[in-house]
């Protein structure tokens, strides 16, 4: 089985391209929206609001930066996640992000729509200069905001980066002109005249700072889009750092002097803007560059509005289609929405299935200040995530010497963590609603994890851990594999797999053997068990060595093998226990290896082999399945090891009844090509057959293979035992073989 190879989005951004999403997402909506909410809580002093965020968001891009040029692939916060956490963890992650993107798509969708119809009713031309009711309508608005959405579902299936750049472009243009005609007209305006409007600077004191802060946050939101979308990204670890950082400086360079523009001279001699921002927050943005620019610049804040609207729309659209199609991959969403197309090479399903969940939004949802408040508290708790899982990446030696890397570390992901998280619980507190609705929808994904997609995303999560042991690092485990070792003569086959089970310098092998008191000697006399034992920690200590792993050895004294064998598996808490057999009875099987297999809390891996027989020599591997997973995961994991660098040809078979109707055949061969698409990544090879005798089929089959897997069913809820076909299996064939169960 070669090692994993799936499509790949076409590395067609380079750093302007990327840099260009980041913008597009930023720039524009958020600021236009929030300015008017932040003045009337802060005054003036919103413009230190925004700055003070844009240090917050700076210290995020940082961390983001490091975990993207690390992992350079498409998904952002998720991809991030399952690198370093658990599988449940990481699609909470997933899909708080894939949410938080779409619910931002749907505000910006609506932002247009609102936009919109307020520049057809300015335009008007009916003869009492008033337009009908029915134009800023919720169906006009709703059909506008649908309308968009689908446009860009379409853009966006045909080509990644499809109808954005020139929105991005254009009203970066236009905010440029709003600050250089702002600027030019404070150079008018008497000192005194532009303090007066300025003061008082912070009427709502610290607080009214904190509101503001907490409300226009999702205004610096879109940076991390770019990580969303890496596996897009030409020469990844130099573009994406450098791209997230002059987005995130080009959203403050604009920001900055246009809030202080607004807060001067787009206020009349006299007034205030914290009192204009208080009597119409939606469109005081509007009515200030009328003040200072009369009607050419109230016309130009509306085409930056429906510009930045547009491009906003189009950034998470995309980021949310692409954290989609990398969950889909890892089984946590429907592997439909993991496809791409195969003339375009965009993912086609994701998009579709991305827009179609923001135009149910779009209907459901008519409270926009809800929606918002719940994308940036959602948006927030990610970023928080993000800094934590960066925390545990440097923490478990992960990362590459060309990587960029955080200064200050820990310092600077613990500050940027605390801040993000108290934000986040700000913004619940002061709207109930937005913290009530994300605990519903953390609730709801987590049960639809379990019950819908934790068994088959477990699977891959453990195919690709024997993939990429780096994995097993990361995410924070360090597994034991007990290898109890009875003669010396199979002592390089249980180290070969036991390294295969447990890589070099990931985790531990713990080499046992035991020693029977005079009296109960199974292996011959004392001095003879004491020469084997001598030779097999000779040998066992030379081969892994050789191989770059450090096992550990443990002699112990016992008159029943198998009890003490048991008794340190338990007592040692091993992950795994890999038991060498020379041949396999029917008694054995039922006693002795069953007894084993239900007294420990272990994976248990049994190998019966000849004499000189090891894995390297496997190249051909027979996996007989039948209707269910139970042994699926220990399966991937192993398949995995045994494949990581080798060319190996897996083959999965299963033999269903000549009787079996041809819709069962359907059904058998989907459900088969499922499993070895799970555990395989596509690479293994799928076989069905029909027979009477299918225990003859799978001898047959076994004859021609190098190795046999075969997992252990669960007969009983909590008993662990052999069936009929396996005991027969195991004992009728003579090619070697592996038996796993687990735990």
């Amino acid at each position: 089985m070669p090692k994993r190879q799936e499509t790949a989005p076409n590395r067609s951004l380079g750093l302007w391209g990327a840099t260009g999403i980041g913008v597009g997402a930023i720039v524009g909506g958020g600021v236009l929206a929030l300015a008017g909410v932040a003045f009337a809580a802060t005054g003036p002093g919103a413009i230190v609001a925004f700055a003070l965020n844009g240090v917050i968001a700076a210290l995020t891009a940082l961390s983001f930066a490091e975990l993207a040029s690390t992992f350079p692939e498409s998904g952002g916060s998720y991809t991030f996640a399952k690198k370093t956490l658990s599988g449940e963890a990481a699609f909470m992650v997933g899909w708080v992000v894939w949410l938080a993107s779409i619910v931002a798509a749907v505000l910006y969708a609506l932002g247009f729509a609102s936009y919109a119809t307020f520049a057809v009713v300015n335009l008007w031309p009916g003869a009492d200069g008033s337009a009908p009711l029915w134009i800023q309508g919720r169906g006009t608005v709703l059909a506008l905001a649908l309308f968009a959405t689908a446009g860009y579902a379409l853009l966006l299936s045909r080509k990644t980066g499809g109808g954005a750049m020139w929105a991005t472009v254009g009203k970066v243009v236009v905010f440029l002109v709003l600050i250089v005609a702002g600027l030019w007209a404070v150079t008018k305006e008497p000192a005194p005249s532009l303090v007066e409007r300025l003061t008082p600077f912070f009427p709502g004191g610290s607080i009214g700072l904190f509101q503001a802060m907490g409300y226009t946050f999702i205004a610096l939101q879109g940076f991390d889009l770019i990580a969303a979308v890496g596996g897009e990204v030409r020469d990844p670890r130099r573009v994406i750092p450098r791209a997230m950082f002059l987005s995130l400086a080009a959203a403050l360079v604009i920001y900055l002097p246009f809030l202080f523009v607004i807060a001067t001279v787009g206020v009349d001699a006299g007034g205030s803007i914290t009192a204009d921002s208080a009597a119409d927050p939606a469109t005081v943005v509007a009515s200030a560059a009328r003040t200072y620019l009369g009607p050419f610049g109230f016309w130009l804040v509306v085409v930056a509005a429906l510009l930045s609207m547009l491009s906003a729309l189009h950034a998470n659209l995309l980021a949310a289609s692409h954290v989609a199609l990398t969950m889909a991959r890892d089984r946590a969403l429907p592997p439909a929405l993991g496809g791409l197309h195969k003339a375009r090479g965009t993912p086609t399903v994701a998009i579709m299935v991305t827009c179609l969940m923001a135009g149910v939004i779009l209907i459901l949802v008519p409270d926009i200040p809800v929606a918002g408040a719940v994308s940036s508290l959602i948006f927030l708790v990610s970023f928080a995530l993000v800094h934590g899982i960066n925390i545990l990446m440097r923490r478990r030696g992960g990362g590459s010497a060309d990587a960029f890397r955080v200064p200050a570390f820990p310092l600077v992901p613990i500050a940027g963590g605390l801040a993000c998280l108290a934000l986040a619980l700000y913004q619940g507190f002061i709207v109930p609603a937005a913290g009530l609705i994300a605990a519903l929808w953390l609730g709801f994904g987590f049960a639809l994890y379990f019950f819908l997609f934790a068994a088959r995303a477990g699977v891959v999560a453990a195919s690709a851990e024997g993939l990429d042991p780096e994995l097993v690092r990361l995410r924070g485990r360090a597994p034991l594999v007990l290898v109890p070792i009875a003669k010396p003569s199979s002592t390089r086959a249980m180290v070969e797999l036991a390294n295969a089970l447990t890589p070099p310098d990931i985790g531990r092998v713990l080499l046992h053997s035991v020693v029977q008191p005079p009296g109960t000697w199974e292996r011959g006399n004392l001095d003879q068990q004491l020469i084997d034992v001598e030779a097999i920690l000779s040998q066992s200590l030379s081969l892994s060595l050789t191989a770059g792993s450090t096992p550990e050895w443990l002699t112990t004294v016992a008159r029943d093998p198998w009890l003490e064998i048991a008794r340190v598996a338990k007592l040692h808490r091993c992950e795994s226990l890999l038991v060498g057999l020379g041949q396999l009875s029917r008694d054995m099987l039922s006693s002795r290896v069953e007894g084993l297999i239900n007294s420990v809390q272990s994976n248990v891996v049994i190998l019966r082999s000849p004499d000189g027989w090891t894995p390297a020599a496997a190249r051909s591997i027979l996996v007989p399945v039948g209707g269910r997973r139970d042994q699926s995961v220990l399966r991937a994991r192993l398949l995995s090891n045994l494949s990581r660098g080798r060319e190996r040809r897996v083959t999965y078979l299963r033999v269903i009844s000549e009787a079996a109707s041809d819709r069962d055949q359907r059904e058998a061969e989907k459900e088969l090509e499922r499993l070895a698409n799970d555990e395989s990544f596509g690479q293994a090879e799928v076989e069905l057959r029909r027979s009477a005798d299918a225990l003859s089929e799978l001898i047959r089959a076994s004859a021609e293979a190098d190795l046999v897997v075969l997992g252990l069913q669960r007969l009983a809820r909590r008993r662990r035992t052999f069936g009929e076909l396996t005991i027969r299996l195991a004992t009728e064939t003579s090619s070697p073989l592996i038996l796993i169960s687990r735990r």
